[in-house]
């Protein structure tokens, strides 16, 4: 009787036992079943903007985004083009950054994805007489039914794919024809913010889409944002602010939720700061990159308006540190106890305020010996760092993903899928 009431005991431990760890394993194991992939199609002369703010948003939400083309091995590199309305009646067409493929195509398997981006530019035109990439669009769209985003001029792959027959569409004004001959039903981009869902496919102007193309793409596959209430986040810039590090940590904010604005002390709302394009490795290679539009006036930025500042670097940060109102403000966030965030050259208006003395700090070659003479505690060559919970620094826009993660939670903002 001992013996059987002895098993009784040990077999309850043991149930109770798999009742206090199982549901943190099978939360466990469940939360990398729920791990998201994305794929991005890319090719020559695609929309710098529109492969390089998903690929750095979702990363930064622990999303795996591989980036694929056909005839290109992971390494290979394509050279994006930076599309702007420069006065002239069209836009103008730039040489952007040089983006590197992540991934291999021919083993890109459709299914293993929840989710296929096309950015927009020319790269569509060359795609769209690619079988494989056609076929690739075409399962997306039909066969999976997953989720498909295809921005600006992409969406001639659907048309190409013989996908668009009853879809509602958007696109680059240019595109309504092949909407319309391809049987689709043309959605006007107006306001050119918009992103237009029809069941699992959404299309947009392009890149001034971001925000609310990252919300519908997002919850598209699932995802639930939780904490995103409208953070105020501020933006200083100047002429030649870098133009991934202003824009893509910009979009990416507002597409979770916040509140996000650009000043700077010598322009009014509406003005555009000019962007600079720095590629890896071509420090002194500078190329003029997209407009980057001041939202609010000076005057009317009040720090307790704002959670968090950010400094991109480029060569605006030149410009701000001569203006004592920029440090000033720069200085008074850190008072106020709010959120300060840096990245690449950024940091000289952080040592100039008087910010980093004692921090830890991520900084690349620039501003490496400027970090450390402002007193900066160690002084990482790479990444993204987060100081406690009011200082993030990172060293360049490769590290964007990093920083965008950094941010994302220190302002208390979750994605669930």
């Amino acid at each position: 009787m001992r013996s059987i009431n002895l098993k009784y005991l040990l077999l309850l431990h043991a149930v109770q036992l798999l009742h206090c760890i199982d549901p943190e394993l099978m939360a466990s194991s469940k939360k990398m079943e729920m791990k998201k992939k994305v794929l991005i199609l890319c090719g020559d002369y695609m929309e710098d903007y529109e492969v390089a703010v998903p690929f750095y948003a979702l990363a930064a939400l622990g999303i795996t985004v591989h980036c694929a083309a056909p005839g290109k091995s992971p390494g290979d590199t394509y050279l994006t083009a930076v599309h702007e309305f420069l006065g002239y009646d069209l836009y103008s067409e730039l040489p952007g950054h040089h983006f590197t493929v992540n991934a291999d195509f021919p083993a890109a398997d459709p299914a293993s994805y929840d989710a296929l981006i096309v950015p927009g530019g020319r790269s569509g035109e060359q795609l769209s007489i690619d079988a494989e990439a056609v076929s690739l669009v075409k399962a997306f769209a039909s066969d999976l039914r997953r989720p498909l985003l295809l921005t600006c001029h992409s969406q001639l792959m659907l048309a190409a794919a013989g996908a668009m027959a009853g879809v509602r569409c958007t696109a680059f004004n240019s595109l309504r024809p092949v909407v319309e001959l391809a049987g689709g039903t043309w959605v006007e981009p107006e306001p050119w913010t918009i992103c237009v869902s029809h069941d699992h496919i959404l299309t947009s102007l392009g890149w001034p889409a971001h925000a609310e193309i990252l919300r519908q793409l997002l919850r598209a596959m699932g995802a639930r944002v939780l904490g995103g209430r409208g953070q105020g986040v501020l933006f200083l810039c100047g002429d030649y602010v870098d133009d991934y590090e202003a824009n893509v940590p910009f979009r990416a904010l507002a597409g979770l939720g916040c509140r996000v604005e650009a000043a700077c002390p010598t322009k009014r709302k509406g003005d555009a700061c000019v962007t600079a394009i720095y590629d890896v490795g071509a420090a002194s290679d500078e190329k003029r990159g997209h407009n980057f539009m001041v939202t609010i006036d000076w005057d009317d930025v009040h720090v307790d308006d704002y959670d968090c500042v950010v400094l991109p670097g480029g060569r605006s940060p030149e410009l701000l540190v001569t203006h004592s109102k920029a440090v000033a403000l720069v200085g008074e966030f850190a008072a106020r106890g709010k959120l300060v965030a840096s990245i690449d050259q950024g940091h000289l208006l952080l040592a100039a305020a008087g910010l980093l003395k004692g921090k830890r700090c991520a900084s690349g070659v620039p501003m490496r010996v400027i970090a450390s003479l402002a007193g900066a505690a160690v002084v990482e060559p790479e990444g993204a760092v987060a100081d406690g919970n009011k200082l993030v620094t990172a060293a360049s826009w490769p590290n964007l993903a990093d920083f965008i993660a950094h941010l994302v939670e220190l302002l208390g903002i979750t994605v669930a899928f």
